[in-house]
């Protein structure tokens, strides 16, 4: 049976990739910072369908001791890692740069660049040492295809290092005729609490009108997008694959036929 390990699954994309691949009898190793939330994830996927067992492990992604135990324990647990995806992420305050204070830049930086980087290094460490060797994606997001909204600014520089790092690994892979691969996921836009919510949850996000007449439009709940992932993943055998949900003639369609295709993911409230 193959193993899976998400960091940032306790919730949001990261939780719903696990729930397929569970489906699919992987073994699945689910991460995050909250013990009360990573607890509650634990139980809900166990209860969910699928004969793959779930554990799961508290680490902050950018602490190389924490990733490290949280690989040394999913090896120790099911043995061979076969996928390991960098998930975990913290949306920004919708407040221009210079606007953020140094440690929220620090909290984004850490989290969504130095995550990936440092999740990236220690599977593909480990994986090297299996027979088999593995993969590692990472999650690409908002700037990866150079776009630019004002409060997404330091978000957006994130993610598209993000897709320049995993690019450089998997031709660095390549190179070294490793039996590693790694590549990207790009899930597009989702509604989620990250989108309403900064900072892990720490600051509430208030959207503006316009954002959210774009979120209507483009949109996708993070159940379908999974699906559509994790199907993709498992019959891909290349390195630097680019697993893309929302391409960009999917996101024209939705533009052109917007009028048409009449969505409010948004209460009166104005959350998601």
């Amino acid at each position: 049976m193959k193993t899976i390990v998400i960091t940032g699954s306790t919730r949001g994309l990261g939780f719903h990739m696990a729930k397929c691949f569970r489906v699919s009898g992987w073994n699945v190793v689910l991460n995050g910072v909250s013990p009360e939330r990573l607890e509650r994830a634990v139980r809900d996927l166990r209860k969910s369908p699928g004969a793959g067992s779930v554990e799961g492990y508290r680490a902050q992604v950018a602490s190389e001791e924490e990733i490290e135990a949280l690989a040394s324990f999913s090896r120790e647990t099911f043995g061979n890692i076969d996928i390991w995806i960098n998930n975990a992420g913290v949306n920004q305050p919708m407040r221009p740069m210079w606007e953020l204070t140094v440690e929220e830049i620090e909290a984004i930086l850490s989290t969504d660049l130095h995550g990936a980087v440092l999740g990236s290094t220690i599977a593909v460490r480990l994986m090297e040492k299996q027979p088999s060797g593995g993969f590692v994606y990472n999650v690409e997001g908002f700037g990866s295809n150079d776009a630019y909204i004002t409060g997404l600014s330091l978000y957006g520089t994130s993610k598209r290092a993000v897709t320049y790092f995993t690019q450089a690994l998997a031709k660095e892979l390549q190179e070294k005729k490793s039996k590693v691969k790694a590549g990207r996921l790009s899930p597009g836009v989702m509604i989620t609490d990250f989108t309403v919510k900064a900072l892990g949850g720490k600051q509430e996000i208030e959207l503006p009108e316009k954002t959210k007449k774009f979120y209507n439009i483009i949109a996708d709940y993070p159940d379908d997008v999974a699906a559509f992932l994790v199907k993709k993943m498992l019959s891909n055998t290349k390195n630097n694959a680019h697993i893309q949900w929302l391409t960009g003639s999917k996101a024209a369609w939705r533009f052109m036929t917007a009028e048409f295709r009449k969505r409010d993911f948004f209460d009166e409230t104005g959350k998601a």
